[in-house]
């Protein structure tokens, strides 16, 4: 099907949002660590989105650490009706910028009560547990103990839904035997896609797939292909890839980030975005 051909919407959690969202991630200074270059710029970009028809942002209180939520509470509040945000916990900011793993009840904890304070939230509508054993890739073993210290912050009416992020699949059923899952949360582009079998199981459980890095890791060969098919469609790479991923399958949900509003409408574009059949089977060759 071409990009137009694809449902806009998807049921996360119980919210109904576009599938084509914003990242926050970019609006913080280099390295995701600091303010940013530009203050008022950040703050218009948000504005520009939610104006646009974004209804889901994704964030994190460790970027910056705590400046895009700032921003974003600056840019937003009070938060229209239908506005979700996404953050995500288990990871903490050295002194240096280093990214390091915090996964301790307390940190944890902490995390959650960070967001809602630089969000100005009495509940955040949806957690991704951030998995760090490897940073560098998913990696095996037992998320139990912080998943189930998340689950309890659920139970106290702090969180409302929670979702995985940098996981194996392994890890999402033994998380789905822990509480209920909405959404998760890896790498996944026209390059890297070991988790095909994983996304077509959760779009048959209604449980959505958010994909980063869409133009991560490309070769030589798979960046040729995309951008032949970008000069053809008259688009960019970026704008091909995230209609490619529009279309792979409906419980996909896109969040390109980027700190100029004129970057914003270009990623927005990508939702109508006609992909041609034999464009298609050229990006899904090897």
């Amino acid at each position: 099907m071409l990009a137009t051909d694809q449902p806009k919407t998807f049921t996360l959690g119980d919210r109904s949002v576009k599938r084509l969202g914003y990242g926050a991630m970019q609006l913080a200074g280099p390295g995701v660590f600091g303010p940013p270059k530009d203050h008022d710029a950040a703050l218009a970009v948000l504005r520009e989105a939610v104006a646009s028809g974004v209804n889901q942002i994704d964030t994190s209180d460790y970027y910056g650490p705590h400046v895009t939520n700032r921003l974003i509470r600056e840019a937003l509040a009070p938060y229209p009706e239908d506005l979700v945000i996404v953050t995500k916990i288990g990871a903490r900011r050295g002194d240096d910028g280093s990214w390091l793993p915090a996964f301790s009840p307390e940190a944890l904890t902490k995390a959650v009560y960070d967001n809602l304070g630089n969000l100005g939230l009495d509940v955040l509508e949806v957690v991704n547990l951030r998995i760090m054993l490897d940073p560098r890739r998913p990696a095996e073993g037992s998320i139990e103990a912080p998943l189930a210290v998340l689950a309890e912050l659920q139970r106290q009416g702090l969180v409302r839904h929670i979702g995985l992020s940098n996981v194996t699949p392994a890890q999402v059923a033994e998380a789905r035997r822990i509480c209920n899952i909405v959404c998760v949360q890896n790498h996944y582009n026209l390059a890297h896609r070991a988790d095909d079998p994983l996304i077509d199981e959760l779009a048959r459980e209604g449980i959505a797939y958010v994909p980063f890095f869409p133009l991560g890791g490309f070769s030589p060969l798979q960046s040729s292909a995309l951008s032949n098919v970008a000069a053809r469609v008259h688009a960019t790479p970026m704008q091909v890839a995230l209609a490619w991923l529009f279309r792979r399958a409906p419980n996909i949900l896109l969040i390109p980030g980027t700190s100029s509003v004129a970057h914003l409408h270009e990623n927005l574009a990508a939702a109508e975005l006609n992909l041609p059949g034999d464009a298609v089977m050229a990006l899904d060759g090897p």
